[in-house]
């Protein structure tokens, strides 16, 4: 029989809260949450393990395939409280954590990667990995990262696609070995760099790297490029977001690779 919660005190629902606005409670726990049916859907289909789905009938009745005994209904103030949707559709799942090692990551036998570094705000995070799965990129993979990629701002902003692309937390130093073992060929993007991104070929094997906005790539990711590139800007300012840029060389490798 479904359990039902109503009231905003019941201890599952104080650690949902927790997990939502903790990336250290996420961690120490290794559970996160993701929101939404769709966003439930593609985590299912990409084999996360769901360890409880909690719904509200007060948004919608009819949910994802998850084991009986693992669902658990709340009210529509209960559920408002877990929500971190401006317009919830009344599903949310609390999840394992289960992270990705570059070691695993199965590659095409064309690859085309990004890599990130030091990249800050989970919007952006979200909004290139939407990007990457949309272009068909094999994995993006995160430099040091400045934000956590279980919070509920990079799963709302991705749509899902965190779980369709392989996100992958790693150093510089492995990331750089990984593509020199592999032979792919290293694009850093760069406002400095003297090529612009379309005069290059990323037909081959390829990661296209990029930095935070305020600081750029390392030193060590700039010694290491085959190839720096840049988006040339014609108004003021110097450079675009990041998730911007991501999208227009992304689009660009797979124009030239179609």
């Amino acid at each position: 029989m479904t359990m039902i919660i109503e009231s905003l005190e019941n201890p599952k629902i104080k650690n949902i809260v927790k997990l939502r606005e903790s990336s250290r409670q996420r961690q120490e726990r290794a559970l996160f949450l993701i929101e939404g049916y769709r966003e439930i859907g593609l985590a299912l289909r990409a084999g996360v393990q769901i360890e409880n789905l909690f719904y509200s009938p007060g948004y919608i009745k009819r949910g994802p395939a998850i084991e009986e005994e693992k669902i658990i209904e709340v009210s529509k103030k209960v559920f408002s409280k877990i929500s971190y949707r401006e317009k919830p559709d009344g599903f949310l799942a609390v999840a394992k954590i289960k992270d990705k090692k570059l070691a695993d990551l199965k590659l095409s036998a064309n690859p085309l990667l990004v890599v990130l570094e030091a990249v800050e705000k989970p919007g952006n995070l979200g909004a290139i990995l939407r990007t990457a799965d949309a272009a068909g990129a094999d994995a993006v993979i995160i430099n040091d990262a400045k934000t956590d990629i279980y919070s509920p701002n990079v799963i709302r902003a991705s749509q899902g696609t965190v779980f369709t692309i392989a996100a992958i937390l790693s150093s510089a130093a492995e990331t750089i070995e990984f593509c020199k073992n592999n032979k792919i060929r290293i694009f850093a993007a760069t406002p400095e760099a003297k090529k612009e991104y379309t005069h290059v070929d990323y037909k081959e094997a390829r990661a296209i790297v990029m930095g935070a906005e305020d600081k750029g790539l390392s030193q060590a990711w700039l010694e290491a490029a085959d190839e720096k590139i840049k988006i040339k800007m014609r108004g003021k300012i110097d450079s675009l977001n990041v998730s911007v840029s991501a999208a227009v060389i992304l689009f660009e490798a797979l124009r030239q690779r179609n």
